[in-house]
């Protein structure tokens, strides 16, 4: 009896982990927090410990203890040490998961809730760029960027990316002889997800879920080459229908897609106003980051510190004052530098990468589909969120989490 209260405790906060990001950052904080102090005293009544001489384990303890230093070498130690130390909660979650995620029941359990929520949220998304308002009366007029139920904030295209490679990696990876008819509604279930992400306008996002259905389908043994071939063909088309459908998306990924890609390639490094590359805010904030860099190019700023380095001194034409330079390699240069950046990629490519090998060979869809969206998130250039910031990395690591989790070969209680 208290193996089951105590399973479905723990089934009910991972069922809860996509709808808390919805509610807010503060509920997927606590909800957090509740499965690893929960999960914490779990271990230490069963002393179970034998995940500590795991490999990958100790990545993870050597990675939250160079941001530990970073923190300690950075121009603010407060701003740094919040977001720094506050990363520990990510690494137990990941032994969380990796606990749990085992078992297949709870897997199968959980997933169906994660499937409900991006689905229910998904289609609001259509709800509001047609309606120009969802069910709950959020957003602006149409032609505005969606914001569905996260009311103020557009990044509605960004989180469906971080769930529906899980969710399609799921449906495959529950059905080992699949029916022509049961993978083309999966195939048909991607689209619905992708069209629902080039409609929130949010290019940098669509782009990346785009890849990712790419590279997904591209190492799908389901299906043929002719299949494959369709189903690129089908999501090129879509696309095509929407971008000639919509004057909003028509301007999000026409002029405002390509001037930035233009705009690279001038010679004219002036922030001056008027200059036509501050039709480019990326650009310009990619030129700052690195401009930070260049100041501090061993350990960076620190971690959080390029919005103190650079709102501080305004007076520096170079810089331009943003809470991060908004895209990933220009953010670890400019808060972490040469030598931090190299332990950050070394680490984190090691995480993802190492076990490619397993993954393709077991071709176990649920895991591919972590990777491939693990993969996407470091497209050099393509703008994104603070890698380090709450909502993306708790995507992150849900995603490498779940990667993990699943596999025997890769699980770390079982993987020693």
């Amino acid at each position: 009896m208290n193996n089951k209260i105590l399973n479905s405790y723990f089934l009910l906060l991972f069922s809860f982990i996509p709808a808390s990001i919805i509610v807010g950052p503060a509920v997927s904080l606590i909800n957090i927090l509740l499965i690893d102090f929960s999960f914490i005293f779990l271990i230490l009544y069963k002393k179970d410990y034998r995940f500590l001489s795991n490999k990958t384990v100790k990545f993870i303890i050597f990675l939250s203890l160079y941001l530990i230093f970073n923190s300690i070498i950075s121009k603010d130690f407060s701003i740094s040490a919040n977001r720094n130390f506050g990363f520990i909660r990510f690494g137990i979650l990941f032994l969380a998961f990796n606990y749990f995620f085992y078992n297949k029941s709870f897997i199968d359990r959980v997933l169906t809730v994660w499937i409900i929520t991006l689905s229910i949220l998904s289609l609001d998304a259509y709800i509001e760029s047609i309606f120009g308002q969802n069910i709950l009366g959020y957003g602006e007029e149409y032609g505005r960027r969606i914001v569905s139920f996260f009311k103020d904030e557009p990044i509605v295209g960004g989180y469906i990316n971080g769930f529906y490679l899980i969710i399609i990696g799921y449906l495959f990876y529950i059905n080992k002889n699949i029916s022509n008819k049961y993978k083309y509604i999966i195939l048909i279930f991607s689209i619905f997800f992708i069209s629902a992400i080039i409609l929130t306008g949010e290019r940098s996002n669509a782009i990346k879920a785009i890849s990712g259905f790419f590279l997904f389908y591209f190492f799908n043994d389901f299906f043929k080459i002719k299949e494959k071939i369709f189903a690129i063909l089908l999501l090129i088309l879509i696309f095509i229908f929407l971008f000639n459908s919509s004057n909003f998306l028509k301007l999000r990924y026409g002029g405002q897609f390509f001037n930035p890609i233009i705009s690279i390639f001038q010679t004219n490094n002036e922030f001056a106003t008027g200059n036509k590359l501050e039709k480019n805010i990326y650009i310009n904030l990619y030129r700052s980051g690195f401009e930070v860099f260049k100041k501090y190019p061993f350990f960076g700023a620190g971690n959080k510190n390029y919005r103190v380095e650079t709102c501080i001194n305004q007076k520096n034409p170079k810089y331009l004052c943003n809470t991060h330079p908004h895209q990933v390699y220009f953010e670890f240069l400019a808060e972490h530098g040469f030598v931090g950046s190299m332990i950050l990629l070394f680490i984190l490519f090691n995480l993802i990468f190492s076990k490619i090998k397993i993954i393709l060979n077991y071709k176990n869809y649920l895991q591919l589909g972590c990777l491939i969206f693990l993969t996407t998130l470091f497209i050099p250039l393509l703008p994104s969120g603070a890698f380090f910031a709450d909502y993306n990395l708790t995507i992150f690591w849900i995603n490498l989490s779940i990667m993990y989790s699943i596999g025997k070969k890769t699980n770390v209680y079982t993987s020693n």
